[in-house]
């Protein structure tokens, strides 16, 4: 019985920390991340709607800590194409993350906007604009406190605690920038611009998070099918800050990767690409203290790409990792 007793503590204990950290102001809870950065464009920077010029499909899966019992599993899925008659890219950005096995998830749907630049024969600029509509929703049934445990019979009466309200909506905006030419690129974004509020127990402002990102493609043979493309990304939301370092190689078909993560992991990524169809997994190394703890984290992205009418002008597609 006092195992029993001491299990339930323990649960209760992690849940109030997900709540805590999720709901008070002063600790605002920040945004999901993906470690195969390009192959969710949309999500990284609005500014590569449009960047394939045809039709793409781009599909994403993370698992973030699975050995855990509160995971975190976060779902993507956008669409995106150039079209000629409004000198720029549209897209769909749809995305979902789900915390502590359905106990809290917030679901978030976009319209992109991407305005693209010819500056030189060379290098181009994108600038694009997003606005969505993003809903949090808390399942009550699975929450645990002290007051409902039975000393033999756990968990079986009704609580006195406050419970929090059991959905939160608002719209959401975000901007991003990049300029590239054939063998570089570059990147900034901000997203939560006007910082909607998402408490449930009360105004909780969502924090602007920045990104900054750049890389560059070395050629290693003639015709460029072998090559390899460091990579550096920044982000910065509220008190939190993750810095990105790594390198792709690419030969032919496949795509290999190695990032470094802000001493807390080391991300090995393995892909196949062709000119229709790109597959990728990742593996987020654990390295800090809680690396026996979490089984890292695993990801899968899926991207299809469609073929479309030859370009009536001019337009120079951005050429970066895919991954």
């Amino acid at each position: 019985m006092l195992n029993k007793t001491f299990m339930a503590k323990k649960l209760i204990l992690l849940f109030s920390v997900l709540v805590v950290s999720g709901f008070w102001e002063e600790l605002s809870a920040q945004d999901p991340q993906f470690t195969q950065f390009y192959a969710n464009p949309l999500y990284l920077n609005p500014a590569f709607a449009g960047t394939a010029r045809c039709p793409r499909i781009c599909m994403n899966y993370r698992n973030q800590w699975p050995n855990l019992s509160g995971t975190f599993v976060t779902y993507s899925a956008s669409y995106d194409q150039h079209i000629d008659a409004i000198s720029g890219g549209l897209g769909i950005l749809v995305t979902q993350d789900d915390a502590g096995r359905g106990t809290l998830k917030t679901t978030s749907a976009s319209l992109i906007y991407s305005y693209h630049l010819a500056v030189t024969r060379e290098f181009s600029i994108k600038a694009g604009l997003q606005a969505g509509f993003f809903q949090k929703a808390l399942d009550r049934s699975k929450l645990n406190f002290g007051d409902m445990i039975d000393p033999r019979r756990g968990f079986v009466w009704n609580t006195n605690e406050v419970i929090p309200s059991q959905n939160k909506s608002n719209l959401d905006f975000s901007a991003g920038l990049l300029g590239y030419s054939k063998r570089y690129f570059i990147g900034f974004a901000a997203n939560h611009i006007t910082q909607p509020d998402e408490g449930l127990l009360g105004p909780s402002k969502l924090p602007i998070k920045f990104t900054g990102h750049a890389g560059a493609i070395i050629p290693l043979e003639k015709g460029g099918e072998t090559y390899i493309s460091p990579n550096v990304l920044f982000q910065q939301q509220q008190n939190f800050s993750q810095l990105n370092l790594g390198v792709y190689f690419v030969k032919n078909n496949f795509v290999g990767g190695l990032w470094y993560r802000n001493q807390d992991a080391f991300i090995v990524l393995l892909g196949v690409q062709t000119d229709h169809f790109k597959v990728g997994y990742s593996y987020d190394v654990t390295i800090s203290k809680l690396a026996s703890n979490t089984a890292g984290s695993h990801e899968i992205s899926l991207q299809i790409q469609f073929e479309c009418r030859p370009k009536k002008k001019k337009y120079r597609t951005i050429s970066c990792p895919s991954f």
